[in-house]
């Protein structure tokens, strides 16, 4: 317990802990056995869905947890998934220069490509670098206390500027094209079905990686002073804690979970432009979470994957009316499911149980609202 304030905090109870293993098992099964039963068009998507999923964990970590608000994950989605394109640029282009560069008039690859030409640079860059970027940032902003409304603009406003800067940088970014045309990873070509599968495990396999050191960060103290601080940010600060500090780690930690989102999803898409970095996806991103529940790890992974599958399910389906139905599907989650569909769940059981008579711990609310969230904003359950 941090020392100098008091909050409550209590551990998810024996039935919810049994109850979420028991989701995570069987979600764990299928997306385990999804390459047996899905086309390899429907497992590419999948593994792209699955990418989204580790950055909407990520955001939530700073959303909801942490009270911190960013409207610029793209930035940090977008650095990883260049790192891996540059990587991937030039294993394709061997001794020549891109194409790109080529039709810029350059005659030498730029020295800061240089080191993209090796996997054990470019795969650590993915990460380290959204993650210093983060870090550096951050703590400078936190240190001046640009806190709440300020804080989600001046993240808009990285997220607008980067992207623009890469649109202008033709001759070393691929402009507004970004960077494409690459066909092979580690000597394997990018469209074998043996690489599509590898490349979907690897992104079950960092989901799982995110969602475990999420859940561990969220159960120690550390969590606790993130929840701490998103409930009464000067408090902790006047019990002696460094909030920029515990802040900028956050948004540290955070952008390097989009970072490997990044670098998953562009072998399994093919492409990576400055869209990517740009304010729309960014605030897509947010959505995920609030969609699926902001507070809830494993909802905001839903939440990612949902929206994934139901942007791809309109634009199929209704190719002309899409984008309005998709925005529909929007608006209507946020105004009738204030609180993202997992809590949608948790209420609809509290509400049975509650019919049936079911007795609820100490006499109020049942177990099934309590923990419906590890951390519902506002209050901790």
């Amino acid at each position: 317990m941090a020392r100098g304030f008091s909050f409550v905090w209590r551990s998810p109870g024996r039935d919810h802990l049994a109850r979420e293993l028991f989701v995570i098992g069987v979600v764990a099964v299928l997306l385990l056995v999804a390459p047996s039963f899905l086309s390899e068009f429907r497992l590419n998507q999948l593994g792209k869905f699955l990418t989204f999923a580790v950055v909407a964990i990520g955001i939530d970590l700073l959303w909801g947890y942490t009270g911190m608000l960013s409207l610029g994950q793209g930035v940090f989605f977008g650095l990883g998934g260049y790192a891996m394109a540059m990587y991937l640029k030039l294993e394709a282009s061997g001794d020549e220069l891109p194409d790109f560069m080529s039709w810029s008039g350059l005659d030498a690859l730029p020295w800061f490509w240089e080191p993209f030409r090796h996997a054990w640079f470019a795969l650590p860059a993915a990460v380290i670098l959204p993650g210093l970027l983060a870090f550096g940032f951050g703590y400078v902003l936190f240190r001046s206390q640009v806190t709440g409304v300020y804080f989600s603009i001046v993240t808009q406003a990285l997220a607008l500027i980067l992207s623009t800067f890469f649109v202008g940088q033709q001759a070393y970014t691929g402009g507004t094209n970004g960077l494409t045309n690459y066909f092979t990873l580690f000597g394997s070509s990018l469209s074998s079905p043996s690489m599509q599968r590898a490349l979907y495990f690897a992104s079950v396999a960092a989901l799982a990686a995110t969602y475990l050191l999420a859940r561990l960060v969220t159960a120690s103290r550390f969590g606790r002073l993130m929840v701490a601080v998103r409930d009464d940010e000067e408090r902790v600060r006047f019990s002696g804690y460094n909030v920029a500090l515990i802040k900028a780690v956050v948004f540290a930690v955070a952008a390097a979970m989009a970072g490997v989102a990044g670098a998953l999803f562009v072998p399994q898409v093919g492409i990576i432009s400055p869209a990517n970095l740009g304010v729309v996806p960014s605030i897509e991103m947010v959505l995920w979470v609030a969609i699926g529940g902001r507070g809830t790890l494993y909802g905001a992974a839903a939440g990612a994957v949902l929206i994934g599958w139901a942007r791809s399910y309109f634009s199929e389906t209704y190719p002309e009316t899409w984008l309005y139905l998709f925005g529909g599907l929007f608006i209507g989650s946020v105004v009738l499911f204030p609180g993202g569909v997992v809590r949608l769940f948790g209420q609809l059981r509290a509400f049975w149980e509650g019919r049936r008579g079911v007795p609820t711990r100490g006499g109020g609310t049942s177990e099934a609202v309590s923990t419906a969230s590890e951390a519902a904003p506002g209050g901790v359950p």
